[in-house]
């Protein structure tokens, strides 16, 4: 069930390797203007591919990277935990975060998630999302799907993670590039329960 605003809440965002990591940044951008307090995971193949696509030259050194990402965001609001710190509160249901979600989400993280593997703090703090009853939203960006691809998400939707893949709408009449990575954020936001105004809706005014 999408979350209901608005206290400030904690959420996780994690990026793992597949191609879209402007989705991610947009995503952030959006959390921390509505007022939320963020953590972000990368894994290191996320971290690649975001330096390459963004053309960020992120570090691997969590306390580098901490300060390039708040300076980034131009937010003290938004933390980093290393991919694999088991010591953060999202490893734990005790201490679990309000929200996590995986943008954009490899097939082999679904795999991954999808087995109940926790082989690092990303994947377990996956796994206690699902076991909390707590809001889990995957972001895939891969296509085509072959049918393990499909049989996992399947798996995730039944276990309770939300698959929101990342298939921008046309109806709003997109112009530009920011126009279609603003209507899939804008429905990551949305399961979030995170008013927003990135896209105009079906049968309405613009939010």
């Amino acid at each position: 069930m999408p979350l209901q605003s608005h206290e400030t809440r904690h959420i996780l965002v994690a990026i793992t390797g597949a191609s879209g990591a402007i989705y991610s940044l947009r995503l952030v951008s959006e959390l921390l203007q509505a007022g939320e307090r963020i953590s972000l995971i990368l894994s290191s193949a996320g971290r690649q591919v975001l330096n390459h696509e963004a053309g960020l030259d992120w570090s691997a050194v969590i306390k580098e990277q901490r300060r390039q990402v708040q300076e980034y965001f131009a937010s003290i609001a938004i933390d980093c935990l290393a991919v694999d710190d088991f010591w953060a509160g999202a490893a734990s249901g005790s201490a679990a975060v309000d929200a996590m979600v995986v943008i954009p989400c490899s097939m082999g993280t679904a795999g991954r998630i999808a087995a109940g593997l926790s082989g690092n703090l990303l994947e377990r703090a996956a796994d206690v999302m699902l076991k909390e009853r707590r809001p889990l939203v995957l972001v895939p960006r891969e296509t085509p799907f072959n049918t393990i691809h499909l049989e996992n998400l399947l798996r995730l939707s039944r276990a309770g993670a939300v698959v929101l893949p990342a298939m921008p709408g046309f109806y709003h009449g997109p112009e530009t590039m920011a126009d279609l990575v603003d209507f899939v954020v804008g429905k990551v936001l949305d399961q979030l329960g995170v008013a927003h105004a990135l896209f105009e809706r079906w049968g309405g005014e613009r939010s």
